[in-house]
């Protein structure tokens, strides 16, 4: 579907969307309709040739290195799961920030030796505890971290942590701090070439966007 005249714009759905659909109209690029009323995947824009995929953020980097989508908006957490080295990241969009950090219940001691980690960022845990020289076994899930220590499945959760509120809810409190996670623009680097001077063009008009924003 992807041809050289269409710009594929691909966009994480859910909270990233709603701070990332102003800045796109700030720099000219306006769905035709409300994307959250629609069940359509594929949007048209008020731009000719460029179109709007919305998908789930752990898929937007897949897209984009694979050249189905030119562009993307992805979480900087994402990008270090994936190992986003092939993709060009020429614009930090300064929104959904949040931080990616290690956690544990308060007051419980930690194991001397090997600690299970339950984590959905099993790429960003292997690196973190092996640069630590610590021993992990991590076990992957998906959602609601935030139990598996309360169920005595882990002993340490790596996670996104925004307000710190649910960590503390759940009797638990942040430990090392892996990355700073912001929205960050992603180009494929195919694209780039054959598309430069839109997608320049694109960048330095959200890049303005951003300066304005902030």
């Amino acid at each position: 579907m992807n041809n050289d005249q269409d710009i594929i714009i691909a966009l994480t759905k859910g909270r990233i969307l709603k701070e990332t659909l102003p800045l796109f109209a700030a720099a000219g690029i306006e769905p035709l309709e409300d994307i959250s009323k629609s069940r359509k995947l594929i949007f048209e824009t008020n731009q000719p040739h460029v179109k709007l995929i919305v998908i789930r953020g752990s898929d937007v980097p897949t897209y984009v290195q694979h050249g189905a989508a030119d562009i993307g908006v992805s979480g900087k957490d994402m990008l270090l799961e994936v190992d986003g080295a092939d993709l060009y990241e020429p614009l930090d969009l300064q929104i959904a920030k949040c931080r990616l950090m290690t956690a544990a219940m308060v007051g419980r001691e930690l194991p001397k030796g090997r600690v299970r980690v339950a984590t959905k960022f099993v790429n960003i845990a292997k690196q973190h505890f092996a640069a630590q020289g610590q021993q992990a076994d991590i076990i992957k899930l998906y959602g609601a971290m935030e139990l598996a220590p309360l169920m005595d499945l882990a002993d340490i959760i790596v996670d996104i942590v925004d307000t710190g509120n649910t960590l503390k809810a759940n009797g638990m409190q942040p430990l090392d701090h892996i990355a700073d996670v912001s929205s960050r623009l992603v180009v494929n680097k195919a694209a780039m070439k054959r598309k430069h001077q839109r997608i320049q063009e694109l960048i330095d008009k959200l890049a303005q966007a951003v300066a304005a924003q902030n």
